[in-house]
């Protein structure tokens, strides 16, 4: 069984509830103030370590009181903290505001920005493992981090959000790029939007392949995910649930994706899993807190 990396972002998530967003120049009532722990490389990371494989992160954490509560809170969960090194500046921060279950966020980097090279040299990647990332982190640190995993024959696993314009020397070092439909267009210079047909995102996909074998997913939230694997395509569907956050719902998917990978399951079968695990995220309050365990995607796939 393999081992999942992850090099990427640590943050507390600063969250206000409300009744609907605020316009611009607005203000407007909250009902709460939540903190919870998040950014998309530890959200993933306890998305992974919840779900039985071990799993490591790579990252930094200001030495503020944010910074101890994350470091506590992600130990907590199992995850290996040794490459998770100090920063002198202020941890990552989120905030976020949650109205009729859809959200607005704003990040401020912090310590993420100074997540590099140094940080991915010594990781003991292997053959079986899996090394994720995504783009909280700077470009030339997930570039190194990559090179090394490919050159120990680990799988890449790419999830390029929030989405900015990548090399083409990046992307053709990823063996599974995981995204949306947004960042997609984004990516392939197309524009996509919610209601474009199946086979519509399947050739932009194709457009943006940067290798024959390269494995391209697209979650389309509860319309669930379409994979371009290789020259193979198909379809996962999705599952109705009742969302009450959506905030960690992507990184909860790829968190279990790459666990999944990592146990050696087929890529048809881990996104079936990853769509359920992510399904049961979004009913549920929080990033970080809100990922499920194993038994609980088992239950959910046994009901159907």
């Amino acid at each position: 069984m393999g081992r999942v990396f992850i090099a990427g972002s640590i943050n507390m998530d600063v969250v206000a509830t409300a009744d609907r967003h605020p316009k611009v120049g607005e203000t407007v009532a909250g009902r709460q103030v939540l903190y919870f722990p998040g950014g998309k490389g530890a959200n993933q990371a306890v998305a992974a370590s919840r779900l039985g494989v071990k799993t490591t992160l790579i990252g930094r954490l200001g030495k503020d009181s944010f910074g101890a509560e994350l470091r506590m809170f992600l130990g907590a969960q199992g995850i290996d903290l040794g490459s998770v090194r100090d920063a002198d500046t202020h941890s990552g921060t989120a905030i976020i505001t949650v109205a009729a279950s859809d959200n607005t966020i704003v990040v401020i980097p912090g310590s993420n920005a100074l997540v590099s090279t140094d940080d991915v040299a010594d990781v003991p990647l292997a053959k079986g493992d899996v090394a994720v990332s995504q783009f909280e982190i700077p470009l030339p640190t997930i570039a190194a981090f990559f090179q090394r995993a490919r050159s120990a024959g680990s799988t890449t696993l790419l999830n390029p959000a929030p989405a900015q314009k990548m090399s083409a020397e990046l992307l053709a070092l990823v063996d599974i790029l995981v995204l949306n439909e947004t960042e997609l267009g984004f990516l392939a210079g197309v524009e996509l939007s919610d209601g474009d047909e199946a086979a519509t995102i399947i050739d932009v996909a194709r457009q943006l392949q940067a290798r024959e074998d390269q494995t391209i997913c697209v979650t389309l939230g509860k319309r669930g995910v379409l994979a371009l694997a290789g020259r193979e395509e198909f379809a996962v569907p999705g599952r109705a649930v009742k969302a009450v956050d959506t905030t960690g719902a992507g990184d909860c998917f790829v968190g279990a994706l790459a666990a999944q990978l990592a146990e050696g399951v087929s890529l048809r079968t881990a996104l079936a899993f990853a769509n359920a695990a992510a399904s049961i995220s979004v009913q549920r309050m929080g990033a970080g807190p809100s990922m499920p365990t194993a038994a609980e995607v088992a239950a959910v796939i046994k009901a159907g």
